[in-house]
């Protein structure tokens, strides 16, 4: 089976892109997500036909491994992503309010958040960088110092700084956290 020529990859395709997906489906929950593992399996397979080796089995099997691989790095990608923006709560002493169903509360929400970004990026670039890193890309302190090539300690100050800096800068809108980094 010549899988890089156009009408078998087609082929393929379409006899397999069904259980693809449903393997993603299981896996992510979230059929955007699961259509983004499907298209990056099949073009995988275009790209590199010569990874599959028929003779240590079927084709089904193999892309609905390569699918489920795909699907469980997504998942464990957004399950990191959640715990750093939990992080981020914690530490800046934020409650997290449910989103309102009143527009003009939606729009004092998003008028919040937008002076939230703006002290973000006033932040001088050391701290900022540090809480991006510790928060958005959910790294420890002793990570974004080995990543970065500064003292622990010196980490550890940037993100104590950059809270402080972001509680002020925000206008009160960040209270003031009994718990600090430690």
């Amino acid at each position: 089976m010549n899988l890089a020529e156009p009408a078998t990859f087609d082929r393929i395709y379409r006899e397999h892109r069904r259980a693809v997906f449903l393997t993603a489906m299981r896996i992510t929950k979230d059929p955007a997500l699961a259509e983004d593992v499907t298209h990056d399996v099949f073009v995988r397979l275009w790209r590199r036909p010569a990874r599959f080796d028929d003779a240590r089995g079927e084709l089904g099997p193999y892309l609905r491994l390569m699918a489920r691989s795909r699907a469980l790095d997504l998942w464990r990608e957004r399950q990191a992503a959640g715990r750093a923006q939990d992080r981020l709560v914690v530490a800046a002493g934020i409650d997290p309010e449910p989103q309102p169903d009143d527009p003009s509360m939606r729009a004092v929400a998003g008028e919040r958040a937008a002076t939230v970004r703006e002290a973000l990026h006033e932040l001088p670039e050391p701290q900022r960088e540090a809480l991006v890193l510790a928060y958005w890309g959910g790294l420890t302190a002793e990570e974004i110092a080995r990543r970065i090539g500064v003292p622990l300690g010196t980490v550890k100050s940037r993100i104590r700084l950059g809270l402080a800096k972001l509680r002020t800068s925000a206008g009160g809108l960040l209270p003031e956290a009994g718990a600090e980094l430690a």
